[in-house]
């Protein structure tokens, strides 16, 4: 099999470089003077980006302004030449969200950034979604791949059968199969032990699921998009096997 051959499917390597991603770069603009600042975003269920974000901050203002922004979401890169780190450029329009929608992802968003606890109340943040335009890809070294929206993003279906069972998952998966998620986090993801702290699972999605220990996060990506609890469990099983052979 080819190296072409054995990528994994542009949109797919999209959407895992925006679930994975700590931090991301926010693109902005005002009266046409571009302006770059760096965000820490989380993924909503449906792909949407997260970002929990100050009225004091000049990027907030200028999104009040003008809500049409970018975000650049970044790998690693494969040796030396930084050309060489994939990389998705997601283009879209950001929206402040209010009420009930507002607390339920800003959970999602704290699951992925629990060091903001410390900050995450004080009165002048707000959540902030970015509503996906488009994307391109580059994923290494002229490999550059421009995705329609209705590629990128994952099913619908999918995405609301499993944020209806992913509650339920989570409260499983953490009181039945703790050993399971550390033998995840730590011996296939390679996360070293946090002192004093358990591994749990704090989020799954369609395409994945994370891992928190203390104020450490990781990401589990699927081998493949899952529509229902029970792609979920398959997935678990498979990675808690592979970690498992990994420790020994």
């Amino acid at each position: 099999m080819t190296e072409a051959e054995n990528a994994p499917d542009p949109a797919l390597e999209a959407r895992r470089l925006v679930r994975a991603a700590g931090s991301a770069a926010l693109a902005t603009q005002a009266n046409g003077q571009p302006f770059a600042s760096l965000v820490t975003p989380a993924a909503a269920p449906d792909l949407s980006p997260l970002l929990w974000l100050s009225t004091l901050s000049e990027h907030t203002r200028q999104l009040q302004t003008e809500p049409r922004c970018a975000l650049l979401f970044t790998g690693e890169p494969d040796g030396p030449n930084p050309q060489t780190t994939p990389r998705v450029t997601l283009t879209g329009q950001a929206e402040r969200v209010e009420g009930a929608e507002a607390a339920a992802l800003k959970a999602r968003w704290l699951a992925r950034h629990p060091y903001a606890a410390l900050y995450a109340d004080f009165g002048d943040f707000a959540l902030w979604r970015i509503a996906p335009g488009g994307a391109l890809l580059v994923g290494g070294f002229a490999r550059a791949v421009r995705l329609r929206l209705a590629d990128l993003l994952p099913e619908p279906a999918a995405v609301a059968a499993l944020a209806a069972a992913e509650a339920g998952i989570i409260e499983h998966v953490n009181a039945d199969h703790a050993d399971a998620v550390a033998a995840i986090a730590e011996g296939l993801l390679g996360q070293a032990p946090v002192a004093g702290e358990a591994w749990r699972m704090v989020a799954v999605d369609v395409d994945g699921a994370d891992m928190a220990a203390g104020e450490r996060v990781c990401r589990l990506h699927f081998s493949r998009p899952v529509s229902a609890a029970e792609g979920v469990r398959a997935e678990l099983v498979r990675a808690a096997r592979d970690g498992r052979k990994r420790t020994g």
